[in-house]
């Protein structure tokens, strides 16, 4: 597959049986064949997204210990800011040429999961940078779930299975800010090297410029890039892992630009999706026959996103 397939959330939403089922076949082949598909009509309108975007380059704009503020130690970097070329690939000692913060999850009153996560970190710079952050954060949340209904149905389960898990889930808005290149990167550092995503799916802001590579089963990079009005929505590992491969969790990266283009930033806004930390991703009975024999060994997503950090760098064994 040389592009990503596109498809519109509006025909899963529709009152017409028809047009959902048309959309659950079409993500779910997607997901099955490269693991990325790009999506229209989500919760996003256009306003939310260009205020978001302002907030975040005012807020990476900061001077460098305005922003270090915000850095909270003994989180993994799991809420506030992630300073420059802290966060590496998974088995890579160079770190990404990036920094970025963390939006965290926003739990509902009453809920088993309060006090389970980090705090968000209130930027007292930018008045409007949380506040638009969270509108954005339970917007594509919304927009996710809705996703998950459909490859829940392509699976074979209950098109409300994934629900439970996620509402109250460990789910992040990660903005992204690529600085300008101003020196040639040492050990082949790259603004996001190869990797595969941790979490169930990811919803990614951002993609309408080249940058975004997606490994095919050739092993050959893909460019992925998405309609002005489009999110790129990929596979996560845990996903991957609790669907034994069906839906498969693709290797990506973010390459450096051409070098007349060094002088420029570059923005980027994912949704990291993960359930309640309890959520076991062992293989589903329904992903798994005489073709396709259970491939993993049983773990719960708290277990697996420990393991991942470490690797990562960002927490300590």
């Amino acid at each position: 597959m040389q592009q990503i397939p596109s498809v519109d959330l509006r025909d899963f939403l529709s009152d017409d049986p028809a047009r959902k089922q048309k959309f659950v076949n079409e993500i779910g082949k997607a997901y099955e064949d490269i693991g990325f598909v790009a999506l229209k009509g989500h919760f996003l309108d256009d306003n939310l997204v260009e205020s978001l975007y302002k907030e975040v380059r005012n807020f990476f704009n900061l001077p460098l210990e305005s922003k270090e503020k915000y850095e909270i130690p003994g989180i993994g970097g799991q809420r506030g800011y992630v300073s420059f070329g802290k966060e590496s690939a998974k088995g890579r000692s160079a770190g990404d040429l990036k920094e970025f913060w963390h939006f965290g999850q926003y739990v509902s009153e009453g809920s088993a999961y309060a006090g389970k996560y980090p705090d968000n970190v209130e930027v007292t710079e930018v008045p409007q940078f949380n506040t638009i952050g969270k509108e954005a954060f339970q917007m594509i949340e919304k927009t996710g779930v809705y996703v998950l209904r459909a490859l829940a149905i392509h699976i074979g389960l209950d098109e409300f299975y994934f629900d439970k898990f996620v509402k109250d889930g460990n789910s992040i808005l990660r903005p992204i800010h690529y600085p300008p290149i101003t020196d040639e990167p040492k050990d082949g550092a790259v603004r996001a090297a190869a990797h595969g995503d941790i979490n169930l799916i990811t919803l990614l802001m951002g993609a309408q410029g080249k940058g975004l590579q997606v490994m095919n089963h050739n092993g050959e990079w893909v460019d992925a890039m998405a309609e002005p009005d489009e999110l790129m929505i990929n596979v996560g590992d845990m996903l991957s892992r609790h669907t034994n491969n069906k839906l498969k969790s693709t290797i990506h990266q973010v390459v450096n630009p051409a070098r007349e283009l060094w002088g420029s930033s570059r923005y980027s806004i994912p949704f990291f999706m993960h359930p309640v930390s309890d959520m076991s991703l062992n293989c589903l009975p329904e992903c798994i026959d005489a073709e396709h024999p259970k491939l993993y060994e049983d773990t719960t997503a708290g277990e697996f996103l420990h393991e991942r950090l470490v690797e990562l760098g960002l927490i300590k064994k």
